[in-house]
This record gives structure tokens, sequence and C-alpha cells, in this order.
């Protein structure tokens, strides 16, 4: 009995403790002094509690509208989102900031973070790359509008890094048609990874490919269009062989491009 009533005692104590430290947060949450909620607000926020900062922040955004101090509540607001790991909800409060309030102090880092919030969202170069286009777009908007800014080579370097990300998708994309020895696609996607990325540095292998995609290609298909193909996998090793005489692919390219030659012969 008397461990009982020991143990009820000491629940209710860490109860009242509870109660205790939550207390003065609840009430402020609960109350009408919204002047004292955007006190309490910047306060949590300087002490970085997000969550806190986040939730009266929130309850004084309408409040506050039309006062100079609305700019700042929301922009504070927004900055919650990314520090709690709110990407997605962190872009979209950002690029508002900005579009509402194009001439504050804040618009400038409101129109980065946008974009960092989304670069914080690129996903592995496997998986669908929107968030990587989008980051992509804010950061040139970003570059545009404050050309000056000390940030501009910091956007400059994450949009290279972005597109990097890109470039390995689009081969990646292409290699694995090659791997599944569809010859057609394959060829059609490295193609266009030189188009897209024209100085990406593995643009000598996508070359290189595009002549063995046009050979393989050339090999599987029907007679009536093998000559056709045995020529097109031959210009695609000359335009390799102008661009990459060099190129550590240079021998195997050139047995590919002796084959198509005696399997023109043959056909003829």
């Amino acid at each position: 009995m008397y461990q009982k009533r020991s143990l009820g005692i000491f629940i209710a104590i860490l109860v009242f403790m509870a109660t205790s430290c939550m207390s003065e947060f609840e009430k402020i949450r609960r109350g009408n002094d919204y002047e004292l909620k955007y006190q309490k607000a910047l306060e949590a926020y300087e002490q970085e509690d997000w969550y806190k900062a986040q939730v009266l922040l929130e309850q004084i955004t309408g409040v506050f509208r039309g006062s100079d101090k609305l700019e700042k509540i929301y922009f504070y607001y927004a900055y919650t989102h990314y520090h709690l790991g709110k990407f997605i909800l962190a872009a979209h409060y950002f690029k508002n900031f900005a579009n509402t309030f194009p001439n504050s102090e804040f618009a400038e880092e409101a129109r980065f973070m946008n974009a960092y919030s989304n670069y914080e969202l690129s996903p592995n170069y496997r998986l669908d790359q929107g968030n990587t286009d989008e980051a992509i777009q804010a950061f040139q908007i970003f570059v545009n509008t404050h050309p000056k800014s000390d940030r501009v080579a910091e956007a400059n370097q994450l949009m290279d890094r972005l597109r990097f990300r890109q470039e390995e998708k689009a081969f990646a994309e292409a290699d694995l048609y090659y791997k599944l020895s569809d010859y057609k696609a394959a060829n059609h996607t490295y193609k266009n990874v030189i188009k897209e990325f024209p100085d990406a540095g593995d643009v000598e292998r996508a070359r290189f490919m595009i002549v063995k995609s046009s050979y393989k290609l050339a090999q599987n298909s029907i007679d009536l269009v093998k000559e056709e193909r045995f020529d097109e996998a031959i210009e695609a090793y000359k335009e390799f062989k102008d661009r990459h005489p060099s190129s550590e692919y240079i021998a195997e390219a050139e047995s590919i491009y002796k084959s198509c030659v005696l399997n023109i012969e043959k056909l003829n």
C-alpha cells in the first residue's frame, strides 16, 4: 500500500513538473495578448526553439497584417519550416515572401532560401529530378535579380552541382537502355545527353556510346535497313574520331568501324 501511494505521489510530481514547464508557453498560446505572442515568438526564434516560434508566429500572422511587423513575422515563419526540415513548405513560404515583399530587406535572402530549400529536396540522381529543376530555376532567378549579391558565387556553384546531378540522371537512363538491349532508345538518349549537356565531363563516352549503340542497332536490324544503319554507325565513328582522336575508346571505335565496313561489303 505504501509503495503504491509513493508511486502515485511520484507520478503526480512528474505531471506537476511537466505542466509547470509548459504552463507559460500554453498560457501565451491560448491567450489573446498578441503583442506578447510576438515578443515570445521572437525570443523562441532567437533561442532556436523553432517549434514554439512557428506556433506563435502562425497565430499572429493575420493579426499584424498591414503592420510593419508583418515582414519579420512572415520571414521568420518561413525559416522555422526550413529549420524543422519541412523544405517543401519552406520553399513555398520563402517564394511567397519574395513575391509579397519584393522591396523588403529580407527579399534577397528569401529568394536565395527558396532556391536552397529546393536544393535540399533535390534527390539522388536515380530518382525524379523535379526539385532539381526547380532549384536550378530558382537559383537562376536569384542570380538574375541580384547580380551583385555576395551569394552569386555560391548560387552558381550549387547550380553546377545540380546540373551534374541531371547529367548523371541522363547518362544513367541512356546506360540502362543499352543494358536492356534497347539500342534505338539508347542511341537517341545519348544524343540528347550531348545536346542538353554539351560541356559535360562524360560527353566523350556519350559519343562513343552513340557509335556502339548505332553498331548494335544495325546488327540487330532486318536486312532491309542494315546497310543504312551501318552507314549511320560509320558517321558516328567519324564524328567521334574527329572530336576525340586520342580517346581511350578509339581502338574499340576503330574496331567497330572496320566491322561496319565489312558488313556493308557482305550486304552488297
